[in-house]
């Protein structure tokens, strides 16, 4: 593609891109997470810019205007991997370098199982490989660290308790307390606020949980053969070091675990770092 891609559409929906970088680059597709939106990718982008790559971050079913679909049915995962194929092919004929973070890392490894010749190669960041995840369940602590996931599917009040947080970070002292409870930083916060609480994305962010319960099977079996970099950060308080290490059985091709010392937030938080490994996946690849 010779132009810029700023919107794609899929099942009667229309999603937002961030389009950046070399147009003559090879496209690394980076897919955002929980609660945010693609400019969660704003640190990381430069330096893969630097590198010759061209960022191509889409807003998610939910996230975008145009791609709200009501119902957690339609926030189902095989929606979620349709619209990033899609996206995919409307970039061009050729695969490419897919990075995902949190929930879109869910996505990116169902993308690269179900589609394995649109993905040259897969970046995970923070959230391991869907049958990884389920497995630590049962051999570590992580559902102790996932209990949000159950108080998301009560309709209603996780929207008012969000809101009520978000919005009432309006003074030094509580952007301090917040950010230690989050390890969000107050331009994480502003992001959020602006892009997911106050353009009234919230419910159709959170039906991405809600829809988990009526996922098939299929979605969490299947390895990946793309070469693929797992990245986890010591200090994530959602995810315990357990599902990162069991994510090497759901990896037939060249595979690598890297550790970094950050918090669930890695793309804020490490993003020379993060594109460094992202590049490193990408050029042993070429």
């Amino acid at each position: 593609m010779t132009t810029r891609l700023t919107t794609f559409t899929n099942d009667g929906l229309t999603f937002d891109v961030l389009d950046d970088g070399p147009l003559d680059g090879v496209p690394v597709v980076l897919l955002h997470g929980f609660p945010q939106t693609a400019t969660e990718w704003s640190r990381v982008a430069p330096h893969l810019h630097d590198r010759g790559y061209r960022t191509i971050a889409p807003n998610q079913r939910g996230y975008s205007p145009g791609a709200r679909p009501r119902g957690r049915a339609a926030y189902r995962m095989s929606a979620l991997v349709g619209d990033t194929v899609a996206l995919i092919r409307a970039i061009g004929d050729e695969p490419v370098h897919l990075v995902g973070h949190d929930w879109g890392s869910a996505v990116a490894w169902t993308t690269a199982a179900q589609h394995p010749e649109l993905v040259r190669t897969l970046t995970s960041v923070s959230v391991p490989h869907p049958m990884a995840f389920t497995r630590s369940l049962v051999r570590s602590n992580q559902a102790l660290h996932s209990f949000y996931m159950a108080v998301f599917q009560i309709p209603w009040l996780p929207e008012v308790l969000l809101q009520q947080a978000f919005r009432s970070v309006n003074t030094p002292e509580r952007h301090r307390r917040a950010e230690s409870l989050s390890q969000m930083d107050a331009e994480q916060f502003d992001q959020v606020r602006g892009g997911v609480i106050d353009s009234g994305a919230l419910t159709y962010a959170l039906n991405w949980y809600r829809a988990m319960l009526i996922m098939g099977p299929r979605t969490v079996t299947r390895k990946v053969s793309a070469p693929t970099t797992h990245v986890w950060g010591t200090r994530d308080v959602g995810l315990t070091r357990k599902g990162a290490e069991l994510t090497a059985d759901y990896a037939t091709g060249p595979y690598k675990l890297e550790i970094l010392d950050a918090s669930h937030w890695i793309p804020d938080e490490r993003p020379a770092e993060l594109a460094a490994i992202i590049a490193e996946r990408a050029s042993n690849a070429m």
